[in-house]
């Protein structure tokens, strides 16, 4: 009763902001991602009637707060599974937690995968998308490859809430994100409490909601056409006005550092001179750039020379989440 999956994280060109089910995690608006390799979480599961309890061991360390409810996820697939044994997780992730970079989204992902096999479940793509959505809203997306959307549905019961794969890893071979690591420290705000904040305080977030459907519609279309321009400038028109709700939130939240604010407005020069690169910004710090292959050096090369930036993490496309023969123990 081992079983061991890998997951990418995936970034989010069109935000999910609120959940109208914090339980289930049923969002507010449906949501478009891309998986990107280079940013994975690798987890082993054993089920074993001599485990006493969850163990849970992420990157080398304990797990004593349990904000994502791994265990709540575990327990989840016991009942569907029909098995009482406790389990030992152990989890190893290749970029920073917590910290704007969707670890949750590889985590829960890789997690849903390994604990369901090593159960003895045999789930389909759409079933381990609306299981991993019930441990981290955004893994639901990462269980596919490429370019992904995740629709929010309506009914109570979320059986309509699940990714599609709009596109795979393969599709448009020439995309990249160039990540900005500026801070790998654990933000202080995290995103389920941030929504929730939002959700209840931002004079805003009808307008948000009514512009959604607009910014879905026209990446969707973008991705299926190859079409960067488009892609690029909406995905940082959803980001600017996700980031407008944080702000406008009681109390503001801020995710942004002075480093953040200088890469946006770098990004906006480079594209006056010619060089098509485009930034978006999860509930975090860290910037995410959008290019072509062609553009990549010299978007490297500049952000090189620029203060502030720990580590600069370039990924294209990547594949969905998938069953390893590695195990971590």
């Amino acid at each position: 009763m081992k079983s061991t999956a890998k997951a990418n994280a995936n970034i989010a060109l069109v935000k999910y902001w609120g959940k109208r089910d914090s339980k289930l995690i049923l969002p507010y608006n449906s949501s478009i991602s891309i998986t990107l390799e280079g940013l994975s979480t690798v987890s082993t599961v054993e089920f074993s009637k001599r485990y006493k309890k969850d163990t849970v061991i992420i990157n080398g360390k304990e797990l004593k707060d349990d904000e994502k409810n791994i265990s709540g996820q575990l327990e989840r697939i016991r009942k569907m599974a029909g098995i009482k044994e406790k389990a030992r997780v152990v989890s190893e992730t290749n970029f920073p937690v917590a910290a704007g970079l969707a670890s949750s989204a590889s985590g829960l992902a890789a997690l849903s995968l390994a604990a369901s096999s090593a159960a003895g479940l045999k789930l389909s793509r759409r079933q381990l998308s609306m299981l991993a959505r019930q441990g981290s809203g955004s893994a639901s997306r990462s269980i596919y490859g490429g370019f992904v959307q995740w629709r929010k549905g309506s009914k109570k019961d979320g059986s309509d809430s699940y990714a599609e794969q709009i596109a795979d890893e393969g599709y448009w071979p020439d995309f990249r994100v160039a990540v900005a690591v500026l801070s790998k420290k654990k933000k202080k705000v995290g995103s389920r409490a941030g929504m929730s904040q939002t959700v209840k305080t931002c004079p805003f977030y009808d307008c948000w909601l009514k512009s959604i459907d607009a910014d879905l519609k026209g990446i969707r279309r973008g991705i299926l056409d190859k079409d960067i321009s488009r892609v690029g400038s909406l995905a940082e028109y959803n980001c600017l006005k996700l980031h407008a709700l944080m702000m406008t939130t009681r109390p503001a939240i801020i995710y942004w550092l002075p480093e953040t604010i200088e890469i946006i407005r770098q990004v906006l020069i480079w594209r006056e001179e010619g060089i098509e690169a485009y930034f978006t910004i999860d509930a975090g710090p860290q910037v995410k750039i959008i290019c072509l292959k062609k553009d990549l050096p010299k978007i490297r090369k500049r952000l090189g020379g620029l203060a502030g930036i720990k580590e600069i993490i370039i990924a294209k496309p990547g594949q969905g989440t998938a069953l390893i023969n590695k195990n971590l123990f």
